[in-house]
């Protein structure tokens, strides 16, 4: 029986949302001295040694592609709580108030994946892995001339819109992972 969208989203961003928490937990919130740029910067090298290990076939080193997916999400999440906070100098974020901003942020995406399910028709479920890596590295190259532009779009869709993407395609990448449908 195949499970509806959301459910395996809830169920992707659960591991997510735990993986966070624990980092959290042990690291603090010490990425706050990272500029948007930097967490770009941060998801493009996970992104691109997707592609990496998506071309040459093999990892030498750590986690395979499930975890780069993984870690794209929680840096996305991270860029919009950047985003949120942006007036907020605090280094620290209590932990309570952090996993409330990590829950609305993925409240919100999912909200928008819903949406555009709704109008795309499920189209991603015919995509290859393979491409939705290319889009997500599409989806960074735009941001990085976003913020060449320093920040100013005239037609496009800004940060946020980009950041929610990337994350909704590295979801959409691990539930066909999930489903063993790596084509």
């Amino acid at each position: 029986m195949k499970l509806s969208t959301e459910k395996e989203y809830t169920t992707i961003l659960a591991e997510c949302r735990k993986l966070f928490l624990q980092k959290a937990t042990d690291y603090g919130t010490a990425w706050r001295i990272l500029r948007l740029s930097s967490i770009t910067d941060q998801i493009f090298i996970k992104a691109n040694r997707i592609r990496s290990i998506q071309e040459k076939g093999t990892s030498k080193v750590g986690d395979g592609i499930h975890g780069e997916f993984v870690a794209i999400i929680n840096y996305g999440i991270i860029a919009l709580i950047q985003l949120r906070l942006q007036d907020d100098n605090r280094m620290e974020l209590p932990i309570d108030e952090l996993m409330n901003y990590y829950d609305e942020e993925v409240k919100t995406t999912l909200a928008l994946l819903v949406n555009k399910n709704h109008d795309y028709g499920e189209a991603w479920r015919d995509m290859r892995v393979s491409s939705i890596t290319d889009i997500i590295l599409m989806k960074l190259l735009r941001v990085k001339q976003i913020e060449d532009n320093q920040g100013k779009t005239i037609v496009s869709e800004g940060y946020d819109g980009n950041y929610r993407d990337m994350i909704n395609y590295a979801v959409f990448a691990l539930i066909k992972l999930n489903n063993n449908e790596n084509t």
